[in-house]
């Protein structure tokens, strides 16, 4: 017969029958459970005056002491918390810093139970996705929309037709960032260092990746209204782009 720990109704029946004056040997028939299991829980509880609630929340309390105490220390929490801090989220931490000391789930725990200065939890990932930062790029609101794309863009059959954005890392205080190039059809991707967000620096990377392309490579591109796109409006005239925009 297979161990499982008693339930509260399982020592509601104990308490009936055993003031009924059953033996353990004819509780434990009763119940389907060996008779020295019934010995046990009555030896825990008193075997002369056995209550149900006591023995429950009895069993409760010693679940409750026989817990670890689990890996949480002040060191590692300061570890944890000045990382979580600089924007490094939970599995970046386990991955890098803590690497076979703590999971990012044990983390993810310790925030969620209060085991740590929660700060500013934007950042972190809910239900398996990361939470956007939020925007504080200037934007505007002119430019031709991304709807008036031609069928061939959107379908990808013909090569000149780039997707382009900026990845900023979310450590420290640099204003340094890429610029990346992600051509439709190819699927080719490159990215150019900038040393801000500037319209004058996205220009420069264009051009950059413009000189080392074939003529007529660059047909349109697709981005968002971050202000670096600004310089949208050269670019035509420079290199004949059509930029649409998100």
């Amino acid at each position: 017969m297979s161990y499982y720990h008693f339930t509260t109704c399982d020592r509601g029946r104990i308490e009936a029958l055993h003031k009924e004056g059953y033996s353990d040997r004819k509780i434990g028939t009763a119940m389907g459970r060996h008779h020295s299991s019934i010995s046990r829980e009555l030896g825990k509880n008193n075997d002369f005056v056995y209550v149900a609630e006591n023995a429950q929340h009895a069993y409760e309390a010693r679940r409750q002491n026989s817990k670890s105490a689990g890996k949480f220390t002040s060191e590692l929490a300061q570890v944890v918390e000045a990382k979580l801090a600089e924007t490094w989220s939970p599995e970046q931490i386990a991955s890098t810093v803590l690497m076979g000391i703590l999971s990012f789930k044990t983390i993810y725990t310790w925030l969620y139970q209060g085991m740590l200065n929660r700060g500013d939890l934007d950042a972190l990932r809910q239900k398996g996705k990361r939470r956007k930062l939020v925007e504080t790029r200037g934007k505007f609101a002119v430019g031709q929309a991304i709807a008036d794309r031609p069928e061939e863009v959107k379908d990808r059959k013909t090569f000149g037709h780039w997707e382009l954005d900026t990845v900023v890392s979310g450590r420290g205080q640099s204003k340094g960032c890429f610029a990346t190039f992600l051509e439709r059809k190819s699927r080719l991707y490159t990215a150019i260092m900038m040393p801000d967000r500037s319209a004058a620096s996205m220009e420069n990377a264009i051009t950059q990746v413009r000189t080392a392309m074939p003529v007529n490579a660059f047909k349109t591109a697709t981005t968002d209204r971050g202000k670096e796109f600004a310089c949208y409006e050269v670019c035509p005239r420079e290199i004949g782009l059509v930029t649409v925009f998100c």
